[in-house]
């Protein structure tokens, strides 16, 4: 899946990079942006970031960790004055979503 950008501040690959190091602890060692789980990266003039993500399931035990790791690092790039994260279960996560390099990292390929 292709994540939608949206970058009025030039700061997507840095916003990236820092989503790259984002872990789903069950679904290790494969990062979030790896796994398909971000959908949207909004940059606004006014300095705030939007990240506009799923989870791999509506019950996942480490949802809140997940969301806030993803909000305190995005808030933490020079040129971010305010990072907001926005969960979605539309469209529903599926394996389909994930990169090859995620597949064969988690032996499903």
């Amino acid at each position: 899946m292709n994540i939608i950008i949206m970058d009025r501040l030039g700061l997507a690959p840095q916003i990236q990079d820092a989503l790259a190091t984002v872990y789903d602890p069950e679904l290790k060692p494969a990062n979030i942006l790896d796994l398909g789980l971000v959908y949207e990266i909004i940059t606004k003039e006014n300095r705030q970031a939007k990240i506009v993500m799923t989870l791999t399931a509506p019950g996942c035990p480490v949802a809140g960790e997940i969301m806030n790791e993803v909000q305190q690092k995005v808030a933490a790039i020079d040129g971010i004055d305010e990072a907001l994260v926005e969960l979605t279960f539309d469209p529903p996560w599926t394996r389909d979503m994930m990169t090859e390099e995620a597949k064969l990292e988690l032996g499903l390929l």
